[in-house]
């Protein structure tokens, strides 16, 4: 049977990549799939993000892109805050609807990532 396994991120730095992605989502390194190009990043229930070398420019609108949810405003300050400590930045997204539910950001790469308040629905 098919399944959805992990989303892969292009970078040109996996060492930074690594560092920001693991430090952003509380992951660690699987040593089980770690190559000179490429870095399986998982949790205590396996992988959930791969991160593969790619000399490929990052594209300002991505067709595909990560959603990390929180759930409540504050909390989406409070991470967009860390995120940025991190070595995220904020981007400055011309196509934010009014009163939006997500903060557009870019890793340090320039991978573009949402933040989104998943009460703001409610």
């Amino acid at each position: 049977m098919l399944r959805l396994g992990i989303t892969v991120l292009g970078v040109n730095d996996i060492e930074r990549a690594t560092e920001f992605w693991s430090a952003a989502l509380g992951v660690t390194t699987s040593s089980e799939w770690d190559y000179p190009d490429w870095r399986t990043l998982s949790d205590e229930r396996g992988p959930v993000l791969g991160l593969m070398h790619s000399e490929t420019p990052v594209q300002q609108h991505p067709r595909v892109h990560l959603d990390l949810f929180v759930d409540s405003r504050s909390e989406q300050d409070a991470e967009v805050a860390r995120l940025v400590g991190l070595g995220a930045t904020k981007v400055d997204w011309e196509l934010y609807p009014e009163d939006p539910d997500f903060v557009v950001l870019a890793d340090p790469e320039g991978n573009i990532f949402c933040v989104v308040d998943l009460s703001h629905a409610q």
